[in-house]
């Protein structure tokens, strides 16, 4: 029984994904975001009971890439395809399709994010180099910067954050630059930490506190920051590894 444990939870997060599009053809993306999070939480500890439980397989390793296309692919993109719509009219997608040669086509700038993470992950799984970091922008990462737009205009009490999510210009830029990211060649340290008291798990450690930090004075504000931070301490971890 103890095997079908961690695809159990890989289905999970498949199922969140799917109630996260859900949520979004209805505009609700609010809770689209709320059932991404939870999916990303459930592909956190698929690999972790896989681990613990020593029932890694290659089927999990299939398995969990296609629910991640879903939650961090598919549901991210169309969150994102909703923000841009708003930028040009208040419709629904219905009345979009049906005045495309009107309204225009830049809503569809964002199919590059499921197109970016279709990529990404099937490259992730031939890929032996990331064992202990990423190379290129986790799919998780990006997703978390994208539906956190939505809950800063529900939730945020900074007016230039707010602002960003109805910027047209802003939001095709997420579309563009989050797509090469994924699947550039930048490397990326990674969160697992195997070693407690090893010295390459300070960089981890100070990014632990200063999310921490961010959350607890910014709120929601702090989820697009702590991915730029996330980023910005792999720029820095990069350069000192070279100079030494």
């Amino acid at each position: 029984m103890k095997k079908h444990i961690p695809n159990t939870i890989t289905l999970l997060n498949l199922a969140s994904g799917i109630i996260a599009l859900l949520f979004s053809s209805q505009n609700q993306l609010e809770y689209a975001a709320y059932f991404v999070i939870l999916g990303i939480i459930f592909d956190f500890f698929d690999g972790f009971f896989a681990r613990i439980l020593q029932v890694k397989s290659d089927l999990g390793l299939q398995l969990d890439s296609l629910a991640d296309m879903v939650t961090s692919g598919v549901a991210p993109g169309f969150i994102l395809f909703q923000l841009l719509l708003h930028t040009i009219t208040d419709e629904s997608i219905g009345y979009y399709l049906q005045h495309l040669n009107e309204l225009g086509y830049l809503p569809f700038v964002s199919i590059l994010i499921p197109l970016g993470a279709a990529y990404r992950l099937a490259n992730f799984n031939i890929d032996t180099r990331q064992t202990t970091s990423f190379i290129g922008l986790p799919t998780p990462a990006l997703t978390l910067f994208i539906i956190s737009l939505p809950l800063l205009s529900k939730y945020g009490t900074y007016q230039w954050a707010m602002d960003l999510v109805t910027d047209s210009y802003f939001l095709v830029v997420v579309s563009l630059l989050g797509s090469i990211m994924m699947n550039s060649k930048f490397s990326l340290f990674s969160l697992k930490i195997s070693d407690y008291k090893s010295k390459e798990n300070r960089i981890k450690y100070l990014f632990i506190i200063g999310a921490a930090i961010l959350l607890v004075t910014l709120q929601v504000t702090a989820i697009p920051l702590i991915i730029l931070f996330y980023i910005t301490l792999s720029v820095l971890n990069n350069l000192t590894n070279q100079s030494i």
